[in-house]
């Protein structure tokens, strides 16, 4: 089989059932694990790079009004690839690029490729997915294999924290304007042993308002902004010293924002997922660690 994976995710879990070997073609943000840094390259952003968050989001409003793709997709090498399967999603615009862009470029390829749309909302629509490619790759039992394990450190988490507080927990997936995580973000962050505020949980995340944020008072918050590794996270935190509501926050106070790197582990929805439940169970309780 020759596989074209165009979200992160797939090509993460696909080299983790061991179909990695069959993938022919993958996108620009695919950097995990190392092996997809050589693959051939379908996909370019038209995102502004070295701008700030709030650049970005006006960037990306107009283009979505406009009726732009934030990505570019490469036809012609599409077409010499000749894929049996592309894996792709309907899931956002915004994080990969479009199921529509994807239809209308493999509808004029010779080879006819089957087409799967993956649409996780919670981790358990993850484990569903790891499951659906192993069906399709006729790797099944590496991906039942694969969701045991995952299922077993999961476990492992909640039992070292079930007898511990549940801090109330903001993640914050953009930074200006704020906005609260959705999808599967707040089950993460229960699973992790803290109550997720201002979140919301299979549903796109959703604009805060900064008198929202004041009056929630979160007791942790975690930055994770989309697309963004751990530098740029750092930079955003840095951008919201200029912000008095931030600054009057009780956790900024005390010392309790914690940057994670979004693009890793919050944003993408794969096997790297308990990775993050790992990462917020460490911070939310040190002491189980």
């Amino acid at each position: 089989m020759r596989i074209v994976s165009l979200l992160p995710s797939a090509t993460e879990t696909l080299f983790a059932i061991g179909a990695g070997s069959e993938l022919v073609g993958v996108t620009h943000e695919c950097d995990y694990p190392p092996e997809a840094a050589g693959l051939p390259r379908l996909t370019a952003s038209a995102l502004p790079f070295g701008t700030s968050s709030a650049a970005i989001d006006r960037h990306v409003r107009r283009a979505l009004h406009a009726g732009s793709s934030l990505y570019t997709l490469d036809a012609e090498l599409l077409e010499q690839l000749k894929p049996d399967l592309i894996v792709t999603q309907e899931l956002c615009e915004v994080c990969a690029v479009s199921y529509a862009v994807v239809d209308r470029a493999a509808r004029r390829l010779t080879s006819d490729p089957r087409i799967v749309s993956l649409e996780p909302s919670s981790l358990e629509d993850v484990y569903a997915n790891i499951l659906g490619l192993g069906e399709l790759t006729h790797r099944q039992e590496k991906a039942r294999e694969l969701v045991s394990a995952l299922r077993r450190r999961t476990a492992a988490v909640r039992d070292s924290t079930a007898n511990a507080s549940t801090p109330r927990v903001l993640v914050l997936e953009w930074t200006d304007p704020p906005m609260g995580a959705g999808h599967w973000t707040p089950g993460l962050v229960e699973l992790a042993g803290g109550t997720p505020i201002l979140a919301a949980p299979g549903a796109n995340s959703r604009r805060l308002s900064w008198d929202e944020i004041s009056a929630a008072d979160p007791d942790v918050i975690i930055v994770a902004p989309c697309g963004y590794g751990l530098g740029k996270t750092h930079e955003a935190v840095g951008e919201l010293r200029a912000v008095p509501q931030w600054t009057a926050l009780r956790a900024v106070r005390e010392g309790r924002v914690y940057p994670v790197d979004g693009n890793a582990y919050v944003n993408r929805p794969g096997p790297r997922l308990i990775d993050t439940i790992e990462i917020f169970a460490s911070i939310l309780h040190p002491e189980a660690a």
